[in-house]
């Protein structure tokens, strides 16, 4: 290699060792520096975005906090009803009165609550009034299919906080 290096006139090697120091430089650019340019620019995009998603987390849990408390003051307006009676009278006003089979007390703050055939989007939506409108969560839900579309045997245990 050195003879065939020395084997070259002075301009020749002249013009090889430049074009030897651009191949070197092209090549560190092309597979160390942009990469790294680049995956720094898009770290800084994932931090950003991640930011953004914290903060919409912070403000929904703030929100969360409110409806929480909500919930807990709804449970005071229940004109003294026992978990037992607002889950039988809530499930009467949601449609689900011929439906209903059984409501039984499970512990001192939790009831079961079963229903035959009946509408599952009608369950749905009373356990969301329940939840909205009381403070009470549905802890155990388990439900098989019944005749008829979108109709289900539904057992739901339910508790206060």
């Amino acid at each position: 290699m050195r003879a065939w290096w020395n084997a070259r006139e002075p301009r020749e090697r002249q013009v090889l060792a430049i074009g030897a120091a651009l191949t070197a430089v092209l090549l560190v650019w092309a597979l160390v520096w942009h990469p790294l340019q680049r995956s720094r620019s898009e770290l800084r995009e994932r931090v950003q975005a991640q930011r953004s998603e914290l903060q919409q987390m912070r403000s929904d849990a703030t929100r969360v906090a409110q409806l929480r408390g909500l919930g807990a003051q709804a449970k005071v307006e229940r004109q003294g009803k026992s978990l037992l009676a607002l889950a039988d009278a809530t499930a009467r006003g949601a449609q689900l009165a011929n439906e209903l089979r059984r409501v039984e007390p499970v512990g001192p703050k939790s009831v079961r609550v079963s229903f035959e055939g009946a509408s599952f989007d009608a369950i749905a939506d009373w356990l969301e009034g329940l939840a909205r409108d009381f403070g009470v969560v549905a802890t155990d839900l388990s439900a098989d299919r019944a005749e008829g579309t979108g109709r289900v045997n539904a057992r739901v245990t339910l508790e206060e906080p």
